[in-house]
């Protein structure tokens, strides 16, 4: 893809680097590895070299075929599947990663034969539902059972440890407590075993937040974090952390404009669904300064999660492949042909680097 080629994301791959060099000083110092999860940026290639080059434990992501990309672009750090495979996908969970997160047993079973026939061995974290409701092990005891019988009874799979999902779906808060109800199963485990678990992973960006508040438990050893090195957003924006030892423009989105003109405000005729099916809503202002850029709702998702650079500048919809937006009271005379530069929160991060449509440069 050429330079000029819009709507672009503009990756800066030294602000990523810093991103994730501070916090591995902070994970670090709390005796914390990090797999750096790449499903954000759509499994970059080069983004996921940053992570390695940093010295990650792990390169994380829940797509194969994003693991597949880094492994075929040189990445010799241990590859981390974190989403709990499908049981048609056992094979290439063994081909192309270390280690995988798990909660089912038959699929567990897969993974070793298919380690078996590769003579090899994979590694597991079981994951224990700490009431997040997303993936993982109810109980205590199913959970226990399970690790008793990869332990004893599967003896391609290793198991590396146990770990646990908070906020992503349930938007449970991973607090010390809750995390401590993990290392509590996890040493019920150990007990049983006879020897220390590898990894007690205690989560993603939400549980970053007991590191920036120093009271992790002290077995946690391992988070898998992206979002909060990708953008560093959630946690100033949403939760009030201090994160300005962070950049938030690591990823840029860049659009062109296409028209500008003067129209209403307030659609003419009847108002009925939009190309999503939805009734939307307008305020009459009169007649105001639009501009259209040439990228729609397929490329980001998300209108209200792009955040314009240019402060005076008011997003008002988009559909599929048009952005309209609001120029009447910014500084610069927009013009067709212009350049407008978006930061992003993370749903249009994903989507706008996995969008064929959405060029990708690096600088």
């Amino acid at each position: 893809m050429g330079k000029n080629r819009y709507p672009k994301i503009v990756v800066d791959l030294k602000k990523l680097r810093h991103n994730i060099d501070r916090a591995l000083v902070k994970c670090q110092d709390q005796g914390i590895e990090i797999a750096g999860v790449i499903k954000g940026c759509s499994g970059l290639p080069e983004c996921a070299r940053q992570f390695a080059l940093a010295g990650c434990r792990f390169i994380a992501s829940s797509r194969l075929e994003q693991l597949e990309a880094v492994r075929n672009y040189g990445v010799q750090t241990e590859l981390m599947m974190i989403r709990i495979p499908m049981l048609s996908e056992a094979s290439e969970v063994v081909r192309l990663a270390d280690i995988s997160l798990n909660s089912d047993m038959e699929v567990l079973k897969a993974l070793d034969y298919h380690a078996r026939l590769r003579d090899k061995t994979h590694k597991v974290i079981l994951m224990a539902d700490l009431g997040d409701l997303r993936e993982g092990f109810w109980s205590k005891e199913e959970l226990l059972s399970a690790a008793l019988y990869v332990e004893r009874d599967l003896h391609n799979l290793r198991l590396a440890g146990v770990g646990t999902n908070l906020g992503c779906y349930g938007a449970i808060a991973a607090t010390p407590e809750k995390l401590n109800e993990l290392v509590a199963r996890a040493e019920l485990i150990e007990a049983e075993i006879g020897r220390e678990l590898e990894f007690i992973s205690g989560g993603a960006t939400s549980s970053y937040l007991r590191v920036l508040e120093g009271n992790m438990p002290r077995r946690i050893n391992l988070l898998r974090i992206g979002e909060g090195i990708l953008l560093a957003r959630d946690s100033q924006e949403l939760w009030g952390y201090d994160m300005s030892d962070m950049y938030q423009d690591a990823f840029t989105l860049q659009a062109e404009v296409i028209e500008v003109r003067d129209k209403p405000s307030h659609p003419v005729g009847e108002i009925m669904f939009d190309a999503f099916g939805n009734r939307p809503e307008y305020q009459d202002r009169g007649i105001r300064r639009r501009a259209l850029i040439a990228i729609g709702k397929v490329d980001y998702g998300f209108p209200d999660q792009l955040i314009p650079r240019d402060k005076d500048l008011k997003i008002l919809g988009a559909s599929s492949d048009h952005t309209i937006l609001d120029v009447q009271d910014c500084g610069r005379n927009y013009k067709t042909g212009d350049i407008i530069e978006f930061d992003l929160w993370y749903a249009p991060l994903v989507y706008a680097t996995s969008s064929p449509n959405v060029d990708v440069v690096y600088i």
